[in-house]
């Protein structure tokens, strides 16, 4: 292999003919519109390019669309230069500096100036773009310091501005075959980090030539987007001599197909390869910034492709017309229009592993405040690394279409097939995009000016070939999340949601301090209301206790009513006790007085009640026919009740021996007294007194009756009576047979908290009572 350095496409550039920068002003005049006031550098100085190469458009290509609404404004386009004497022409590249200021500032005021504002634009025209990076900063300097003289007429400093720039052409200063388009300022990491995987749509759509269209309100930015775009391809921005016109085809006549190839120069290997490919031949356009005046050419039946950048809406109106695919840089969307463009750029699964990967690294070094270097300082991620990420991609894209040509032309003939190539590698960037491809015209010229077994210089390989695995769906995800701005709408909730929660914290504070301050108020009014009635109670008590210590002590004993119905049930089963064993001595006796016959009892005679404060009722007692036959039986259960019911007779003796009735009834009758005090309980009073008299009776007395009742008219607290039923009592119950209760009525006190009036009760009189008055009875009946 020759060691030469062998022709490449630049080489073939360098027979352009040599043009020396032009400096030009141009003014927006009120009247006229945007027009070119001076030129610097044309020889002779009568000499106006824009009159002699018919650039009419060039005033409106300088002066963008909203320029007038920035303090400073740049501009990039495209010139076409015919041929001299009948040669072939070729591209001219512009750059355009736009400033305003007000017109009160201006030292000498011309009479042309009518407006508040004078807007005016330093214009440089090059015959490459590759110097633009470091002339905008040269021309921006310039510019302000013309405005700042706030004297337009004086223009010297413009004009030793362009003889700088014609002695540094003259020097090689401006060498156009070295390699500078990591400086012509374009800022790849933002590029990426703007349109994300979708940079790599948009090369392929450039390889494509369909009509592309860039939209933006910002000029510069615009452009620079697209020279960003075109400098991905390597050596594509030192080869653009044919994209300011339709009709140019200068590479192509020029180009020759390399014959040799030198490894350690990158230069020999990109050409040997086929780069840069030419997506700018005859029928294509490139125009940075392109006026609404160069319409006609773009609508032009000769114009098949194109890349054009627009600030002026009227555009978007008309994009199914003007585009296949409409860029818009305000929005940060991509639309395409053509179904058969939209289907070719769909990325494979290799293509989105690669271009999520360069992604990633852009993110993981973005510096807010430098975005065009890496806050890593390091090499990942940096502009260099992003172009050798996409010239490797570019190269095996080649170098896979040769081999994928290859094995079309010898699928017959396994021996020529690469043994450790499986299958056809182009299948990993897209089916369909290598089918679109292989139509257009740069592949045309590229695949003819090369060799065919590319693929044995760089392996026909995706940089990311594979299939689908977990962490590409993982990567997916991770930044369909990042494009959808979730952090960012989750701040904005968060945020809206603390305010929420501050707000309603708040209301729910003085929602409870209110609650809280009328439940004190009501606490309150409760209280004083608690101890007004507390008050009128002690005051009631008062009143009443005078009235209280009238009466007898008994019925104003303090007892409580829990204690007085655990008395009431004590003087139950005690009565229980007493009627049994009463009943078995009163048989007995009975037999033994009247000798055991079935004779007629006495007729009952009613008995004159005594006379005592407590005003107990009439009473009398008749005995009742039929004795009881087992007197054994019946004296046993007499002996053993009358036992029980004296031992609790006993424990209740204390507390009842101070009624005040016990002293107010005759001599005879305080015993049977006593006992009915010690029947009284809680409030309620049991009348045990009883008048008993025989048959025969000479005595007032009678015998104790079976069944008494308290009278109504008893004193609270007091002790009535027993007295025997009525009559008609006598007859309706029939003739006492000696086993039946005494019945006793209980009168309740006033103080009482029952309700219900009076209650009958069969209640047993004590025992021990019954057994004295039935012991006299029988003292008497037997005198």
């Amino acid at each position: 292999m020759s060691s030469s350095v062998p022709p490449t496409p630049t080489a073939a550039a360098s027979a352009r003919p040599h043009f020396t920068p032009l400096v030009c002003i141009v003014d927006f005049h009120h009247a006229r519109g945007p027009e070119v006031e001076k030129w610097f550098g044309a020889e002779p100085e009568e000499f106006d390019p824009a009159v002699e190469y018919d650039w009419g458009l060039l005033p409106f290509m300088a002066l963008s669309d909203g320029a007038h609404a920035l303090t400073e404004d740049f501009s990039y386009f495209t010139l076409l230069k015919p041929g001299e004497d009948g040669g072939a022409g070729t591209s001219l590249f512009g750059i355009s500096c736009t400033r305003q200021m007000d017109a009160s500032l201006l030292l000498n005021r011309p009479a042309e100036v009518t407006r508040s504002t004078v807007q005016k634009a330093v214009v440089v025209i090059a015959d490459s773009p590759q110097y633009f990076g470091m002339l905008r900063e040269r021309l921006s300097v310039v510019t302000k310091a013309w405005f700042a003289q706030r004297e337009f007429t004086d223009v010297e400093i413009l004009k030793r501005f362009q003889e700088s720039l014609a002695d540094e052409k003259e020097r090689g200063m401006m060498n156009e075959d070295e390699d500078r388009d990591q400086y012509l300022g374009l800022s790849l990491r933002e590029l990426v980090r703007e349109f994300k995987w979708q940079t790599l749509v948009l090369l392929k759509c450039c390889l494509l030539q369909p009509k592309m269209l860039f939209f933006g309100t910002r000029c510069e930015r615009l452009c620079l987007t697209q020279f960003s775009l075109v400098s991905l391809i390597p050596g594509l921005l030192r080869n653009l001599q044919d994209s300011a016109g339709p009709e140019l085809n200068n590479y192509e006549k020029n180009l020759q197909q390399p014959t040799s190839l030198r490894t350690s120069d990158r230069n020999s290997l990109l050409a040997y390869m086929g780069l840069p490919l030419q997506i700018f031949p005859k029928g294509s356009l490139f125009g940075p910034y392109t006026p609404l005046q160069q319409l006609d050419i773009l609508a032009d039946f000769g114009t098949k492709s194109y890349i054009v950048g627009s600030t002026n809406s009227l555009l978007l109106q008309q994009k199914d017309r003007y585009s296949d695919i409409l860029i818009n840089l305000d929005e940060g969307t991509i639309n395409i229009t053509s179904t058969s463009l939209k289907t070719a750029l769909q990325l494979s699964t290799p293509d989105r592993r690669w271009i999520d990967f360069i992604t990633q690294n852009v993110n993981d070094t973005w510096d807010e405040a430098n975005p065009g270097r890496p806050k890593t300082m390091g090499y990942v991620g940096s502009e260099e690394f992003i172009r050798v990420q996409f010239e490797e991609y570019l190269l095996s894209l080649i170098s896979s279409v040769k081999y994928h040509n290859h094995l079309a032309k010898h699928a017959n003939n396994p021996r020529m097939l690469l043994p450790y190539i499986e299958g056809d590698p182009s299948v990993d960037f897209g089916s369909d995009f290598i089918e679109a491809w292989s139509k257009t015209e740069n592949y045309r010229i590229w695949n003819s000016h090369t060799d065919s077994h590319l693929f044995d210089i760089v392996e026909p390989k995706h940089p990311c070939a594979g299939g689908l695995t977990i962490e590409d769906v993982q990567r997916r995800i991770t930044q369909q999340v990042q494009d959808m701005h979730w952090d960012e709408r989750f701040a904005q909730g968060k945020e809206v949601l603390g305010r929420n929660l501050a707000a309603g914290k708040e209301k729910a504070s003085n929602i409870f301090n209110k609650l809280y301050a009328d439940m004190e108020a009501m606490r309150e009014a409760q209280r004083k209301k608690a101890e007004e009635a507390r008050n009128e109670q002690e005051k009631a008590a008062s009143q009443q206790q005078p009235e209280n210590r009238g009466g007898s002590p008994d019925s104003t004993a303090s007892k409580t009513t829990q204690n007085s119905q655990a008395a009431a049930q004590s003087v139950g089963s005690k009565a229980g006790a007493f009627v049994n064993s009463w009943a078995s001595w009163a048989g007995e006796k009975r037999r033994k007085a009247w000798g055991g016959g079935s004779s007629t009892p006495p007729t009952p005679t009613t008995a004159s009640p005594p006379e005592s404060s407590g005003g107990g009722g009439g009473g009398g007692g008749g005995w009742a026919s039929g004795w009881v036959k087992n007197k054994n039986r019946q004296s046993q259960m007499s002996t053993r009740s009358v036992t029980s019911v004296d031992g609790m007779l006993e424990k209740d003796t204390k507390t009842d021996a101070r009624n005040s009735t016990y002293s107010r009834l005759p001599e005879e009758k305080q015993p049977l007294a006593a006992a009915g005090n010690r029947g009284s309980v809680a409030g309620s009073s049991i009348s045990g007194e009883c008048l008993f008299e025989s048959p025969a009776a000479t005595r007032k007395s009678r015998p104790l009756s079976q069944e008494s009742a308290i009278s109504e008219g008893q004193e609270s607290g007091g002790i009535d009576g027993v007295v025997s039923p009525s009559p008609l009592e006598e007859k309706n119950q029939g003739p006492p047979n000696g086993n039946r209760p005494l019945m006793v009525k209980v009168t309740k006190d006033d103080n009482s908290s029952d309700e219900g009036g009076e209650e009958v009760q069969k209640t047993p009189l004590p025992a021990r009572v019954a057994a004295d008055e039935a012991a006299r009875a029988q003292s008497a009946w037997e005198r």
